[in-house]
């Protein structure tokens, strides 16, 4: 299990639908959530660690968001 961990703008409940529906299609994300109370509205995502930090970046700003790495 890989846990990644990104700032992200994703602040309201349409775009939080906009990321379960990117996310549902991929079987290797085991779990994920947004805390839209942290200043970095931070996304934590738990994987099989198929997907790699950098494909999880560029499928999120596909979307129109705005999303960086951030360390554990």
């Amino acid at each position: 299990m890989t846990l990644l961990i990104f700032k992200t703008d994703i602040k309201s409940k349409k775009k939080i639908e906009t990321i379960h529906s990117l996310f549902k299609n991929l079987s290797s994300i085991t779990n994920w959530n947004i805390d839209t109370q942290d200043i970095d509205n931070v996304l934590r995502i738990e994987t099989t660690g198929q997907l790699k930090e950098q494909e999880l970046i560029s499928l999120i700003q596909t979307q129109g968001f705005y999303c960086e790495s951030l360390p554990d």
